[in-house]
């Protein structure tokens, strides 16, 4: 059977999704114009959906309780694998923005239909143009709009949580957002960084409760930001399945 899996990927279900993945593309950037819009959202999610299904993964999520319509929010997960994108992008319930490495805007079509889609590219090699992209990314989070970081920064060696990086947390500290946790598991399992054979295992996406960062802020407006990306971190660790 996991030489017929092996097989299948190869021949039916990688083909299968580059096919979706241009077509997509071309959706996104032909309805750059209504990318906020929730039928073309729908579009996209199916597009994500689409890669547990031709792998034949079961994903379940719980905490979908813990979002507010209408409210914007900085959401923060903890990064195995490039599933993890799908994941997210497929069965989150909200409208947002990624935040990504400036590295994937040569991706082929994927670049051009994230950029349509208004996601943010962010070169971390260059300071100034990285302050620039996380000011774009404050005027677009509004009206319900959310953003999405990895702020591992990069895919996980051993499936285990990294440390986190200040960016995110600095978004929700200066706008005033909550940050709701997302904590992923067994995408790791499914395609480990470096690895080209996907494994079949079941996925799970946990929405924690949102954390409002003022606490983080004193009376005189001093920001712990230390404090607040462990306190965060912990929540993504802790969410995870035993």
């Amino acid at each position: 059977m996991k030489h017929l899996y092996f097989i299948y990927q190869y021949l039916i279900a990688w083909p299968l999704l580059m096919v979706l993945t241009v077509c997509t593309a071309v959706f996104t950037v032909c309805t750059v114009h209504w990318r906020n819009a929730e039928w073309v959202h729908k579009v996209q999610q199916f597009w994500s959906r689409s890669f547990f299904w031709l792998m034949f993964l079961p994903v379940s999520v719980d905490g979908e309780e813990h979002i507010q319509p209408g409210q914007s929010y900085v959401f923060v997960a903890n990064h195995q694998s490039m599933f993890d994108v799908w994941l997210v992008y497929g069965w989150l319930p909200v409208i947002f923005k990624w935040l990504m490495k400036a590295e994937l805007r040569k991706v082929p079509f994927v670049g051009t239909g994230c950029k349509a889609a208004g996601h943010i590219f962010i070169d971390r090699r260059n300071s100034k143009a990285a302050l620039e992209s996380l000011k774009e990314v404050e005027k677009q989070l509004v009206n319900g709009v959310s953003t999405v970081i990895f702020p591992e920064g990069t895919r996980s060696l051993n499936g285990e949580v990294g440390r986190f990086k200040r960016g995110a947390f600095q978004i929700a500290l200066d706008l005033g957002l909550p940050v709701i946790p997302l904590s992923l598991d067994g995408c790791f399992e499914v395609l480990p960084k470096g690895k080209p054979f996907v494994r079949r295992h079941p996925v799970h996406m946990h929405i924690g409760e949102p954390i409002d960062l003022k606490q983080f802020v004193d009376a005189e407006g001093k920001q712990d930001a230390n404090a607040a990306i462990e306190a965060v971190r912990k929540a993504v660790m802790d969410g995870r399945l035993k």
